[in-house]
């Protein structure tokens, strides 16, 4: 027994003719009449009499009228109750400033276009701050660069995050536009004398620098540390010195190519990782585990449509 073939009964008994029944549900009278033939035909008993003024209900019609009328009341209250009870709560996301200014927009556009009544609560902050707020149960969900959370498979249990590696980014070194010209490419080993602006040490990406530059055996000439995206690029613009960022770190600058040049370093697996991390399942509201799985949908479209260069996702991205 369907659903359909209860409304389609219930609208027979109500018009009293198959013919204005079939005319007002859209359908060829003799498709009406096969239904009800196979609803007879399963409860093993006639429902309608029919004569050439119409039709109207057995006995047994009319009690079955007044439930069908009952079941399909209740079918429709399931469905106003399944829209009506549509996800809401609040979920608080960190991302730093490079990532934001790519997967930031997209993802508050993804989240009020699925989830229009879950609040979403976005804080910009350095790996650093992020990782701190996020040990303290202030943020749901943050994305982070410290590779050693990534490395260390220990990690994940020891912070009782859930960490999931999302995408690779290549470094490029980033230059002001007066200054001299770059190749497409550069060698981490000719950066030994490059005037560098980077963010401190608790931060993912200086680990990531860090790490590479003692592999290939040079001190980096760190002339300014800053710990703002926009006033790297602000003392990079001005000429005071290079920094080494991913691509995404252009990203709030629609003038960026006459602002800026980069060249996409080579030569060793300096890559940033960006994980998403956050707390464990267990402890994460349905809010929060929609806005996980929107996050890894906004990056995947953003990475394989082209609009987040130099990024490469990682294999198998599940939230």
């Amino acid at each position: 027994m369907e659903l359909k073939q209860l409304r389609y009964f219930l609208r027979i008994v109500e018009q009293g003719s198959m013919s204005r029944a079939a005319l007002d549900l859209n359908l060829v009278q003799s498709a009406l009449s096969q239904q009800i033939t196979r609803l007879e035909s399963e409860l093993c008993t006639r429902l309608l009499h029919r004569t050439p003024r119409g039709v109207t209900p057995t006995e047994a019609g009319l009690a079955f009228y007044r439930e069908a009328q009952l079941t399909v009341r209740h079918a429709e209250q399931a469905v106003r109750a399944a829209q009506q009870a549509r996800l809401s709560g609040t979920v608080t996301v960190g991302l730093p400033p490079t990532t934001s200014s790519v997967l930031g927009l997209p993802l508050m556009r993804a989240m009020r276009e699925r989830y229009p009544d879950v609040r979403l609560h976005m804080v910009e902050g350095m790996s650093g701050h992020l990782t701190s707020m996020l040990n303290a149960r202030e943020l749901d969900l943050a994305m982070l660069f410290d590779t050693r959370l990534h490395q260390v498979q220990q990690a994940a249990s020891a912070r009782h995050w859930e960490i999931q590696p999302l995408l690779e980014e290549d470094l490029f070194l980033m230059r002001s536009a007066a200054a001299a010209r770059l190749d497409t490419e550069v060698p981490l080993a000719a950066l030994a004398t490059e005037p560098l602006i980077l963010p401190t040490g608790p931060h993912g990406l200086r680990s990531t620098l860090d790490t590479a530059f003692a592999n290939a055996g040079l001190a980096p000439q760190v002339v300014l540390e800053v710990d703002s995206l926009a006033m790297v690029m602000a003392a990079v613009d001005a000429g005071l010195g290079s920094t080494l960022q991913p691509w995404a770190a252009l990203g709030r600058y629609p003038d960026a190519a006459q602002r800026f040049q980069c060249a996409r370093l080579t030569g060793v697996p300096a890559r940033r990782v960006n994980l998403l991390c956050s707390l464990p399942e267990t402890e994460l509201s349905p809010a929060g585990l929609a806005a996980r799985v929107v996050m890894v949908d906004c990056a995947r479209t953003l990475v394989n449509t082209g609009r987040w260069q130099g990024a490469q996702l990682c294999e198998a991205p599940h939230p």
